[in-house]
């Protein structure tokens, strides 16, 4: 029923310098521009989904809300919103394993550059019932334009997304049971702690359980994002080169990947890159 993953939201206070940031860590230009109901919004899409900014614009109920928001826990990552072939067939689960969503929506947005409008439906699950996170669920109609390439070696798209939890067994049954994911690994690592990986489409939804004193056992956090690189040394002498620093190249946790970390550059949140190494090609024996 979930098909992927459509779009991440990240939360800022200035949409220009948070556009800025992340045309220098993608290797990528906005495909999509829009303002309306209280924010200004840039839209990156990439080979596997959106990443959307989105900033408090202008004096109104809808912008304030959004400032409340920032002041309130910050800016970073915001919500997720998950794709869907069936809108109506989707809203029916999550009606039946008892997440009470919004009615079916009908949205448009036009791209102040281009003209284009993109048409959408789309239903909310109740925050409070998904653990604090925020999910939308969309079918969207037709096709977003793909973030034109800035340089030789863009990000190429969203390998995992991380949720942190204190209760992984709660966490487990929300994404699995309710929301209908495979679970593709759970494993407990003495230094990592307890890790699941729940498939979404071509990417990953990873849980995290971190055991931190006094955190709170009923609200999960959207905590971080790993995207997908060609080349991961080439792709660090670019972003050293733009004054984003990265730690140095080290060898992943799944075989076959190699990894580096950003110290800044990705406007405060938790930012990993992954090169995965090719599969090998087999051949016919002469």
């Amino acid at each position: 029923m979930i098909a992927g993953l459509d779009h991440v939201v990240l939360l800022l206070s200035d949409i220009a310098a948070g556009t800025a940031a992340y045309e220098a860590l993608l290797g990528r230009a906005p495909a999509w521009r829009a303002s309306g109901e209280g924010s200004d919004r840039v839209l990156f899409t990439l080979d596997n989904m959106t990443l959307e900014l989105m900033a408090p614009s202008g004096q109104s109920v809808a912008a304030d809300r959004i400032r409340t928001v920032i002041k309130i826990w910050g800016e970073g990552l915001a919500s997720i919103c998950f794709a869907t072939n069936d809108i109506a067939r989707m809203h029916r689960r999550l009606e039946r394993v008892a997440l009470q969503p919004d009615p079916i929506a009908d949205v448009e947005a036009q791209d102040m550059i281009s003209g284009a409008v993109l048409r959408w439906k789309r239903t909310r699950a109740k925050t409070e019932l998904t653990r604090g996170v925020r999910m939308f669920f969309l079918k969207l109609e037709g096709q977003r334009p793909v973030s034109p390439v800035t340089t030789e070696t863009p990000i190429l798209g969203l390998d995992h997304v991380v949720i942190s939890t204190e209760d992984p067994e709660r966490a487990a049954a929300l994404y699995g049971a309710r929301l209908g994911l495979d679970m593709a690994l759970d494993r407990t690592h003495q230094e990592w702690g307890q890790l699941m990986f729940f498939r979404c489409g071509d990417l990953i939804m990873e849980v995290v359980r971190r055991p931190v004193a006094g955190a709170d056992q009923n609200r999960d956090k959207l905590w971080g994002l790993s995207w997908r690189v060609a080349d991961i040394d080439a792709t660090r002498q670019r972003l050293i080169g733009a004054g984003i620093g990265a730690s140095d190249v080290r060898i992943g946790r799944k075989a076959g990947t190699r990894v580096l970390s950003l110290r800044n550059g990705a406007c405060g949140v938790q930012t990993l890159l992954l090169e995965r190494a090719p599969k090998p090609v087999a051949t016919a024996e002469a």
